[in-house]
């Protein structure tokens, strides 16, 4: 297979096995969690707090982390965050041991630590794949990205289900302080070359300087605003129809089982699997700016397509929930499958165009504001299936996802005038190394 012949680059491989470990624990760790404070507390409010407090963190601290990341080594900085991780929760398993149980501002108090050290992560990490794989190569490289990612949640229910039912969250918080040191070692064998720029003096004020000057890259180049821009709106369409509109079409107006909902949910999953694999050989023999604008059209007409559904389910015109459900089901796959090249897509070119020492304060930004966008659109799209029938709300996410591609759609067409040449990048880049 044309893409897994990128295995052969030995640092890519390396960082893919350890993105693959810690993925796979945190998000075991987490789904975990999620269980244990429902169990603890009962509440669905509280429940809901645990995950909404993790946006504080990302809030506050990603301005620092984004200049931090183009600063330092990015090796280092992703090596020693990975071992903190590691010993860290060790501590906090340690101290279930000793206690018996977790107070929820225990809880609290690991949900933020994590997420303080995934912030400086992303922003050190955001670097490190334009620096160890050829622009020539990229499609291939975040395809793989994309894979482990999505193998990794579709693991960790199943295997975060079966640690926490069957030996409790003290065994979970080992297996997650386990991947993360695994994750460490892998990591220790990556070279990565040294292209950050870091101020002969650390102080506050060439922090901000650097903050500013990161900000007017974001403000001034029109793709990365459109980038940006692009990932914020999608966050807060396609966010909430996973997490709402899909549980209200199945259960309120199909009148489905939770059997059925949790097959749309491996449907989905099977599906973002499935788009690397069967569709970056096809990527590459196309204008890649040109692939994502259809590939965002795509799911803008299937979102559409979605609405169909509840509306037919309206007429009564199905006898049964098979056939709508079917319907449901195949619709989701492609959209699924859209969604992640659009994600692959994207991913390649803001790496192609995004200069390596700029990319931690840029990519950080594209995380602040696409995970800010996730509750607010939860929120809102929450609100109006409580008003609206399920078909009208969905025909506002599809209009909403249409005018934005519409909009955005001339500056993405401009990406490949944007993406120099591998040997001018390189010698560009090989001018910006540690002071």
């Amino acid at each position: 297979m044309e893409t897994l012949k990128i295995l052969r680059n030995k640092d890519l491989t390396l960082l893919l096995i350890g993105k693959l470990a810690s993925m796979l624990g945190s998000n075991v760790q987490q789904f975990a969690l999620s269980l244990y404070v429902y169990a603890l507390t009962g509440s669905a409010t509280l429940f809901a707090s645990m995950l909404a407090i993790s946006i504080l963190p990302r809030l506050i601290f990603s301005p620092f982390a984004g200049v931090f990341g183009d600063w330092f080594n990015r090796k280092k900085m992703i090596v020693t965050l990975d071992f903190l991780n590691g010993f860290m929760l060790l501590g906090f398993a340690y101290h279930l041991m000793i206690r018996g149980e977790f107070s929820l501002l225990t809880v609290y108090m690991l949900v933020i630590l994590l997420e303080m050290s995934e912030i400086f992560y992303e922003s050190s990490s955001a670097g490190i794949v334009p620096s160890i794989v050829k622009k020539d190569s990229m499609v291939e490289a975040r395809s793989l990205m994309s894979l482990s990612i999505s193998a990794a949640r579709l693991a960790s229910p199943m295997i975060g289900a079966a640690l926490f039912g069957f030996a409790g969250l003290f065994v979970v918080l080992l297996f997650n302080a386990m991947s993360f040191l695994v994750s460490a070692v892998f990591e220790l064998f990556i070279h990565v070359p040294p292209l950050h720029k870091r101020p002969e003096k650390l102080n506050v004020k060439n922090f901000f300087i650097d903050l500013k000057e990161g900000l007017k890259v974001v403000k001034d180049n029109k793709f990365i605003a459109t980038i940006i821009s692009l990932g914020t709106i999608v966050n807060f369409v396609i966010g909430p129809l996973f997490a709402v509109g899909y549980l209200v079409i199945i259960i309120d107006v199909l009148k489905g089982s939770e059997v059925q909902y949790g097959l749309f949910q491996t449907v989905m999953a099977v599906s973002m699997i499935s788009a690397p694999i069967l569709v970056t050989g096809y990527i590459k023999k196309f204008d890649i700016p040109k692939v994502s604008v259809a590939s965002f059209m795509v799911v803008s007409v299937l979102v559409f397509a979605i609405a169909l559904v509840p509306f037919m389910a309206s007429f009564n015109l199905f006898k049964g929930t098979v056939i709508p459900f079917t319907l449901l089901m195949v619709l989701s796959f492609f959209i699924g499958l859209s969604i992640s090249i659009v994600n692959i897509t994207i991913e390649t070119l803001f790496a192609q165009i995004v200069p390596v020492h700029m990319m931690g304060r840029t990519s950080t930004v594209l995380n602040l504001l696409v995970t800010i966008m996730i509750p607010i659109g939860q929120m809102a799209f929450g609100f109006m299936f409580d008003v609206l029938d399920a078909m009208f709300v969905i025909g506002i996410a599809g209009s909403i996802l249409l005018i934005s591609i519409m909009l955005f759609r001339k500056r993405l067409l401009m990406a490949s005038t944007l993406i120099e040449p591998e040997e001018t990048e390189n010698k560009k880049e090989g001018a910006v190394h540690a002071v």
